[in-house]
């Protein structure tokens, strides 16, 4: 797999599996959200959608060294998903009048979702270059949803020392951004 040393090593481990699929989600998954919501335009639907690409994957976890572009391989899937989601969508007349409005709609934001995708990247940058402490306080926070109590818990660190890392880390982001995009983003 392109980027990736293969999880499975002759005896099946399947800890390294499972961190290498965290891995995969932490790193596409809104990514992909992002893709399927241009094109479907309903979060509810986007969220199931999402969830059966990386079900498909988790499915295929034994089989991952046939896979040689995880990339290409989960955005082919999502296309998928989101081809399969319409079909079932226009058997519903007043979903599929909803859904097919929105596609139009969708064909205008290229664009935006283009720029979004440049922003995530840039995003993803800016958390990278942060402190291993910081990254780790503001990933348990925005990515797997901790509040701060939880995060400070989990490290054993005070809530405020959370809070001040995370306001830290926000506004690290935030300066990453404006200095590389020309925009201020949050």
């Amino acid at each position: 797999m392109t980027g990736y040393l293969h999880p499975i090593n002759g005896d099946g481990d399947e800890r390294a599996l499972e961190m290498f699929f965290a891995d995969v989600f932490q790193q596409y998954e809104h990514r992909l959200y992002m893709l399927a919501l241009c094109l479907v335009k309903s979060e509810l639907h986007v969220k199931d959608i999402i969830q059966e690409v990386f079900l498909k994957l988790w499915e295929h976890r034994h089989h991952l060294q046939e896979i040689h572009n995880i990339e290409a391989w989960l955005y082919r899937v999502t296309e998928n998903k989101v081809i399969d989601f319409l079909r079932k969508a226009a058997a519903d007349s007043r979903l599929k009048d909803t859904i097919w409005n929105n596609i139009s709609q969708a064909r205008n934001d290229t664009d935006e979702w283009m720029e979004a995708k440049e922003y995530n990247r840039i995003i993803q940058q800016a958390i990278d270059l942060l402190p291993p402490q910081r990254k780790r306080i503001y990933c348990l926070h925005k990515k797997e949803g901790l509040d701060h109590a939880q995060i400070a818990e989990e490290l054993s660190i005070s809530r405020h020392t959370v809070k001040n890392q995370l306001s830290a880390a926000i506004k690290s982001i935030r300066n990453f951004v404006a200095r590389n995009s020309g925009f201020f983003f949050f």
